[in-house]
């Protein structure tokens, strides 16, 4: 699998994915994708950033790795945990290092 960067999820900022829950599956969109800290230790194969989904649904899935399926991107396995909640919906936050 190849390393996934932020320019991998910067041009499907507005996108749906689709999260896998077995037999069904919930849309979410990718609202953010921002750089992480600027401080880079040696011999780190990638910068870290931070994927924020937004989920229209009022129930709450807990963190985990989750199986998410993008047209531009393909399937991806990728461990969300919820960080907000609003009028919208639910917030889900990435992080990789």
């Amino acid at each position: 699998m190849e390393l996934l960067t932020l320019q991998n999820f910067a041009s499907c900022v507005g996108q749906a994915f689709d999260l896998s829950l077995g037999e069904s599956t919930v849309p979410l969109t990718l609202a953010e994708a921002t750089p992480g800290g600027q401080q880079i230790m040696p011999g780190m194969r990638r910068a870290p950033f931070s994927l924020f989904f937004r989920s229209h649904s009022a129930i709450v899935l807990p963190q985990q790795i989750y199986r998410m399926k993008n047209v531009s991107l393909g399937a991806l396995e990728i461990f969300l945990v919820p960080v907000a909640r609003d009028k919208q919906g639910i917030v889900y936050q990435a992080v990789f290092n």
